[in-house]
């Protein structure tokens, strides 16, 4: 995989950060547009691809980023003092659940790890970036439910069985409340394998949408180039 990958108005190297640039990343930070956000947090930024891409989407406002793995910490830090929007950006390096800000956030994001409770991952720094359980959600639940403003939005990107099974049922207990939900397949009719939320303080009618990321084989659908279109060079 090539360690510099240049997009339209930023470039990102990963050639230090275990967890790579995927399709997941790149949809959650097209999909996620919030126009009146200011401060926006992503959580578990890595190499901070989503950052930079709400950056771009987002002009008026001010994101921080916090990262847990120090290679990948120095890595995002480095995208984001190449970039053009690097006075409204900044990383920390640690656990989000040591962040104390003085403000709340308009906009929360993050592509959480998602292998719970795997252990047999070989690669240390890997298994640090998608090892997780339940009780890294209980946290990232209740650091939301804390640090989100009022009328603000969380949105995450998960596996939809995850999301189901064990995120869903736990959501009240934090007083927060599922308003989006854009289920993601490979192909058309088939069974999803993501789900972005949006997530907010406050209950309301749920939004859905179904997104499939190819027409065809080896052929993206149209709908995945026009939502990447503003980022990716090949579109």
């Amino acid at each position: 995989m090539r360690s510099v990958f240049r997009f339209k108005q930023f470039e990102v190297d990963q050639g230090n950060c275990a967890m790579k640039i995927n399709t997941d990343g790149v949809l959650l930070g097209s999909s996620t547009y919030f126009p009146d956000a200011r401060r926006i947090l992503d959580i578990g930024t890595g190499t901070g691809v989503i950052a930079l891409m709400l950056a771009q989407s987002h002009p008026h406002a001010f994101i921080d980023a916090v990262e847990i793995e120090e290679d990948a910490y120095q890595q995002a830090n480095i995208n984001f003092q190449k970039s053009d929007f690097a006075e409204r950006l900044q990383v920390f390096l640690g656990s989000f659940v040591d962040l104390q800000p003085e403000l709340a956030y308009d906009l929360i994001v993050s592509n959480p790890p998602f292998y719970t409770n795997s252990l047999h991952n070989p690669d240390t720094r890997k298994r640090l970036a998608k090892h997780t359980d339940m009780l890294f959600f209980e946290k990232l639940l209740s650091f939301v439910s804390r640090y989100l403003t009022d009328n603000g939005q969380f949105k995450l990107i998960i596996p939809s069985a995850l999301a189901d099974e064990a995120i869903a049922p736990i959501l009240s207990d934090y007083k927060l409340y599922i308003q989006h939900e854009t289920t993601i397949s490979s192909f058309s009719g088939e069974i999803p394998i993501r789900k972005v939320w949006g997530i907010g303080k406050k209950a309301r009618p749920l939004e859905t949408q179904d997104f499939h990321i190819y027409a065809d084989r080896g052929i993206y659908s149209d709908h995945y180039k026009t939502l990447l279109k503003p980022y990716f060079l090949a579109f």
